[in-house]
């Protein structure tokens, strides 16, 4: 700690820091542009100039630059004199030279950091009266609005979207005085994290194009914390809501999950909500087969008509909350209750959780990811997987930069000064996938294998850290091994990550392997393991140990245990082929299904009933870190919908569970939960119960200056109604209440007086750039500490033979694979048809080119060809989730043909994969 003087005022500050981070921990106002805590400092706007003083006699001082100006002991400065203060005006006139100011039509208007700034320095008159310079607008895609004459060329964009993100396809372009963010040419932006620019953004030049179609003014959002469900990450969210009608999702800051950023499909993924997909009232369908609509009470009669007698199977769902997984499963009994993967996927979700508790490995949060020197990737495509462990990823690589600073004395947020001392010097990174992945242009080495050889190098790895002798057989092999096994032993940090990527549970073994050779050799790995959904770890753990999977309910069933089959919040057509799928309902009488979206399982069921999604209800999810976390509704469902676990309590009251008795509240939920599943006991400390309060009232969902809540209703009537009461959570459907000092699970929003943009985060924060006060949200389940040693295990199951035809392996992607965020506008035109991807060579003998078809196994599903040279050989990889796709299912050997009659599309010309340079 050194003794800091500023403005006549004493301050005990933390070393190392640069002044303009530390002015904003103490509470003070120095405005800034460029400056941001994820990204360091570069002194590009000189925004944030104060007065310096070399003691305590110098009464001239001179001028410096908050942001590149470290503390020291004894330093003396000031940031209201008039030389500062006035510096700071002329820099913001200046900035506002081309600026339209047009703040009234701008979608930024309101939470703005530019208005923030302008106002604190207080610049109100404009002396400029020349001409200005304009710019025409881009189309950069579905997701961002691009205003280039709103720009103050902080470089804010270009140095998250390239340094931060490793996006190309956006650049400072400049000519004399005029500099232009921007692409080479119109396009969409290719970057799976380019939604982060609108928050980047001091000022609206990069905006929501969701939100500029269907536009709100900030202050008249309400908000609520939520917990992304676009994979299983877990990233915080901050939904904002305005006429029952999601208007978008901001990042919610925590420091051991997300940080700062989201991926794309976490930002724009939850516009399903609004669609016509949605279902809005339960249904009953008739003897011809169409549904009739009922209300809830008749819903509820019907219910109990269908399911009140018997004995009854349930699907659950790694997509729905635990909470509505606990209740189905208490209805049922845990024996008739399946997890709701597939077959195969509910072994290896299992196997992973297995892996994990047995590793003596540390399961890492997000600022461990980022703090890796050496990464070993085994059989995952992050970006399109786990995207913010990717782009963790990204910036765990420049932890050689960053020792190599520290040599030389440098401070880690001297952004600039760093990257140009390291260049491409990187921190190791190793990537063994089946194909090309997105963070190939930062990895050391990336080896195409099929996912038997994936096992088979991860295997080798292990036994080359503990001093197996390199291989001999293949000099490549043992060479790659070689140099991996040596990197991660010299690694302090060394981290493995693996997951179900692939398919196959032997890739997973091996990396639970080379953790556990660092761990005998005294390092101290981190491992992480990827699931598929939000909820996976929590249903693995919920089902802690044997569950009947789909195709032992089916059997069952046919066997007469059973008659009815109640679906939780899942579409088992996308869980395998549709004939089987079909096969097991035709298995049962009665299909009940509880979905917030209409889709091929809802339109099989006698019952359905509409379940508000995560954004409309609580629920616990668990990350694949193993980290519970609390979402609440941003606002209520509409009248036919209702939450899964309260028609689930309706159907408990029913048939009379008798461990339910007395439950009616969401706490309640929880605390039986907690009591009856060991492995889930911490989730009530996920967050407050309900009856929490911030000094004494609730937290509002509804910022100070909400307005219009009387005009909402103008059409209807001039009075005002009773705001909606909310009995479950400690959050407000109103603006009454207090957002001060409750845990960062309660956050739902951040605003603070003079800070109207998301920079204000800094005020709710214990340090800039640190965890909010209060600690960060959830609570981790899994052990993040090293087990007990173990002996060495096999790696899963064994690799499958050597045999004819192709080995089918699954190509995940980012937009499409998911089931709902598919359905989100912005999102859903990025989502393109299926495909296959083979090498050049495979094709040739095939005869197929870019954009023709090609027949997979016997009449599986014929899809486009992509031609990419990067495949493994011997391997053919097919879109997951895609349209055309549906009965494809990997690890499996399939034969190939060309298609007869395909009509290939035009914009198939070009070839879209690793070799675009040689046919684009």
């Amino acid at each position: 700690m050194v003794t800091i003087h500023i403005d006549g005022r004493e301050y005990e500050v933390e070393a190392g820091k640069n002044l303009l981070e530390t002015c904003l921990t103490l509470g003070l106002d120095l405005p800034y542009f460029c400056w941001h805590p994820a990204m360091g400092s570069v002194g590009a706007c000189r925004q944030c100039a104060v007065v310096q003083y070399q003691n305590a006699e110098d009464t001239r001082g001179r001028i410096v630059m908050g942001c590149m100006t470290p503390v020291s002991d004894g330093a003396i400065f000031s940031l209201g004199g008039d030389k500062a203060s006035g510096f700071r005006k002329a820099i913001v006139e200046s900035l506002m030279l081309n600026h339209p100011h047009d703040c009234p039509v701008c979608a930024e208007g309101g939470e703005c950091h530019l208005q923030d700034m302008t106002v604190m320095v207080g610049h109100r008159d404009r002396k400029y009266r020349g001409r200005k310079n304009t710019h025409r607008n881009q189309y950069l895609g579905p997701l961002i609005n691009h205003e280039m004459n709103r720009c103050i060329t902080c470089y804010r964009c270009t140095r998250y979207y390239r340094d931060y993100a490793g996006g190309t396809d956006l650049a400072a372009l400049a000519s004399r005085d005029r500099v232009y963010f921007g692409r080479h040419e119109e396009g969409r932006l290719e970057s799976e994290f380019s939604g982060n620019l609108v928050e980047v953004c001091p000022t609206g030049v990069f905006t929501d194009k969701t939100l500029v179609h269907d536009y709100t003014r900030k202050w008249d959002l309400q908000s609520a914390p939520s917990v992304c469900t676009g994979c299983a990450h877990g990233c915080n969210t901050l939904p904002g809501e305005r006429y029952g009608r999601l208007k978008r999702v901001h990042n919610r800051f925590n420091a051991e999950v997300n940080g700062y950023f989201l991926c794309d499909r976490g930002r724009y993924g939850a516009g399903y909500v609004n669609t016509d997909r949605r279902l809005d009232y339960p249904g009953l369908r008739d003897a011809n087969g169409k549904y009739a609509a009922l209300s809830a009470a008749a819903a509820v009669a019907q219910l109990g008509s269908l399911c009140g007698e018997g004995d009854i199977a349930a699907i659950g769902s790694p997509r729905a909350s635990v909470e509505s997984n606990f209740l189905l499963r208490c209805i049922a009994g845990a024996n008739n209750f399946a997890p709701g993967f597939s077959d195969a996927e509910q072994k290896l979700v299992r196997h992973a959780l297995d892996l994990q508790r047995a590793s003596r490995a540390r399961i890492p949060d997000l600022q461990a990811l980022e703090s890796a020197d050496a990464v070993l990737v085994l059989g995952e495509d992050l970006t399109n997987t786990a995207p913010r462990m990717a782009l963790a990823l990204r910036q765990s690589v420049r932890n050689k930069a960053y020792a190599m600073a520290a040599d030389l004395r440098l401070l880690p947020w001297q952004d600039a000064a760093i990257r140009n001392l390291a260049q491409e010097e990187r921190s190791p990174l190793y990537i063994a996938a089946t194909g090309d992945t997105r963070l190939d242009d930062v990895a050391t080495g990336r080896f195409s294998l099929s996912p038997a050889a994936i096992a088979e190098f991860g295997t080798a790895v292990a036994a080359r850290l503990r001093g197996a002798a390199p291989s001999t057989d293949d000099s490549d092999f043992g060479a790659r091994v070689a140099a991996v096994a040596d990197a991660l032993r010299s690694a302090e940090r060394p981290l493995i990550v693996s997951g179900t990527g692939c398919w196959d549970s032997s890739i997973m073994g091996a990396a639970a392997e080379v953790a556990e050779a660092l761990a005998d050799a005294g390092r101290s790995p981190m491992l992480s393991l990827v699931v598929p959904e939000a909820n996976s770890m929590g249903q693995a753990l919920l089902c802690d140990g044997d569950a009947p999977d789909l195709g032992a309910l089916e059997e069952r069933a046919r066997n007469g245990e059973f008659s009815t089959l109640v679906i939780l919040e899942n579409d088992l057509f996308r869980r395998g082929p549709r004939q089987p799928m079909a096969q097991l309902l035709d298995a049962f009488t009665t299909v009940v299904a509880i979905d917030g979206m209409d889709n091929a399982t809802t339109s099989e069921a006698q019952l359905v009933l509409p379940a508000a999604s995560a954004l409309e209800s609580e629920g616990t999810l668990v990350s694949l870190e193993g980290r519970a976390q609390r979402h609440y509704p941003v606002f209520q469902p509409g009248e036919g919908r209702d939450a899964a676990w309260r028609w689930l309590l309706a159907l408990a009251d029913i048939r009379g569970v008798a461990s339910l008795a007395g439950v009616q509240h969401f706490d309640d939920v929880t605390r039986a939960c907690a009591e009856s599943c060991a492995a889930l006991a911490a989730i009530v400390a996920a967050a407050p119960t309900g009856d929490y309060r911030s000094h004494g009232v609730k937290v509002p969902r509804q910022p100070p200056r909400y307005s219009g809540r009387t005009a909402m209703r103008a059409n209807v009537s001039v009075h005002e109604p009773k705001q909606p009461v909310d009995e479950d959570s400690p959050l407000a459907y109103s603006m009454e209440g207090l957002n001060r000092d409750e845990p960062s699970s309660l956050l739902p929003y951040v605003w603070s007086p003079g800070w109207n943009s998301n920079q204000s985060l800094h005020r709710f924060q214990a340090e800039v750039g640190g965890p909010i006060r209060g600690g960060s949200a959830g609570i981790r389940l899994l052990p993040d500490e090293a087990a007990a040693p173990r002996p060495a295990t096999g790696t899963g199951a064994a690799p499958e033979e050597e045999r004819g035809g192709f080995q089918l392996v699954p190509r995940w992607r980012i937009f499409g694979s998911g089931e709902l965020s598919a359905l989100s506008p912005g999102i859903d035109e990025l989502v393109e048809s299926g495909f296959v991807e083979l090498d050049a060579q495979a094709a040739a003998e095939l005869g197929v080119g870019p954009g023709d078809g090609l027949v997979i196994g016997d009449d599986l599903a014929t899809l486009r060809v992509k031609i990419n040279n990067e495949m493994a050989a011997g391997c053919v990889g097919f879109s997951v989730g895609l349209d055309g796709c549906e009965n494809l299912a990997a690890p499996c050997r399939v034969s190939l043909r060309r298609a007869e009659n395909w009509q290939r599309d035009p914009s198939d010309a070009q070839l879209i994969g690793s070799d675009r340079r040689q046919y684009g």
